[in-house]
């Protein structure tokens, strides 16, 4: 495995990995006992750090045909970002010189859907309110969701660990969106 690629590298692997995905009728990724043992003894060495929904119905190493220590995933519902996810974010780029940061949004998603119709309450407020602050007025689904990627991706931006990662390391923070439909991803929203 590759160390520390340049993001624009990251992007094409993450590309070429979703047409595979698109194509497979079964998993190409590497899962095997080797591989995990490598992993193991010779540490993790990701080419991308994936901020993801929760949604079970998401699942970044098989939407970007990655296998065991290919991706550094951080999954929280509605994809928001806060103190931990910044934490998770900043040990990526930091201490495992990941040069790419995506956050992946995805249609149909129930938190994005929550913050438009409905007014929950208790801890998923949190994030509701979260995404109203990102989308606003915003009623359409797919336009929602990209307000809040987008949001996600300013916040991780503003980070002064991750701003200083982009100026001295060439880091990358994109926004991206899976489509449940078909298993295409939008790159760079």
């Amino acid at each position: 495995m590759e160390e520390n690629i340049s993001a624009k590298a990251a992007v094409e692997r993450l590309r070429e990995g979703n047409a595979m995905y698109m194509a497979a009728e079964k998993s190409l990724v590497d899962t095997s006992h080797r591989r995990r043992l490598d992993t193991l003894e010779n540490g993790q060495h990701p080419f991308a750090a994936i901020v993801s929904c929760s949604d079970s119905r998401v699942i970044p190493e098989s939407i970007f045909g990655a296998g065991i220590g290919d991706l550094f995933v951080i999954r929280v519902a509605g994809n928001v970002i806060d103190d931990h996810q910044l934490g998770s974010i900043e040990y990526a780029a930091g201490h495992l010189g990941i040069k790419l940061i995506v956050v992946l949004g995805h249609t149909h998603c129930g938190a994005v859907d929550a913050a438009i119709n409905h007014d929950p309450q208790g801890y998923v407020k949190f994030i509701t309110d979260e995404i109203c602050n990102a989308i606003g007025d915003e009623k359409d689904e797919y336009k929602a969701c990209c307000l809040n990627v987008r949001n996600s991706v300013k916040i991780i931006e503003n980070s002064l660990e991750i701003n200083k990662e982009e100026t001295e390391h060439g880091l990358k923070v994109i926004g991206a969106v899976y489509h449940l439909e078909d298993g295409r991803v939008d790159m760079d929203i």
